[in-house]
């Protein structure tokens, strides 16, 4: 699921932030949907559903209906690494893009423009804009390179 392309990602600063864009937006806040977003504020990270629910004690099915209709507003964006699950995390709040090892599972973050050469040369090459904010760039880290 992906932000709907007529709504433009909001910017929102704290969960009553959050909270007031989806009023605004004529959504209901409901108990399920105020906890799930309160849990990506405190996460820091990009977290799984399930962990989300686990922490939670939410039905599972509720909390991804939940995270969808968040990207579908644009409050919430996910990532996959590897074959693993989806990664959900606040738009705007951690915009980076990832390298993923597929051996060890190490994750790094980098910010966008760190990855522009790549970009470039992709340009280049094909004329595509190339993104990598949705699946990171897979490969072997150095340290399983070394090993």
């Amino acid at each position: 699921m992906t932000q709907s392309p007529d709504v433009k990602a909001p910017d929102f600063a704290d969960l009553d932030e959050a909270v007031a864009i989806l009023r605004e937006r004529g959504m209901r806040l409901s108990t399920s949907r105020r906890l799930v977003l309160d849990a990506l504020f405190r996460a820091g990270t990009p977290v799984t559903a399930e962990g989300v629910a686990t922490e939670l004690g939410l039905d599972l099915a509720s909390v991804y209906r939940n995270l969808e209709t968040f990207e579908r507003q644009g409050l919430v964006r996910h990532v996959h690494f590897g074959h693993g699950p989806g990664l959900y995390m606040l738009s705007g709040h951690d915009d980076r893009e990832y390298l993923f090892c597929e051996q060890c599972g190490a994750v790094r973050a980098l910010e966008p423009a760190q990855l522009e050469p790549v970009r470039e040369q992709i340009r280049k090459l094909s004329g595509y804009e190339a993104r990598f904010a949705h699946f990171a760039i897979v490969g072997r880290c150095p340290d399983c390179q070394r090993a």
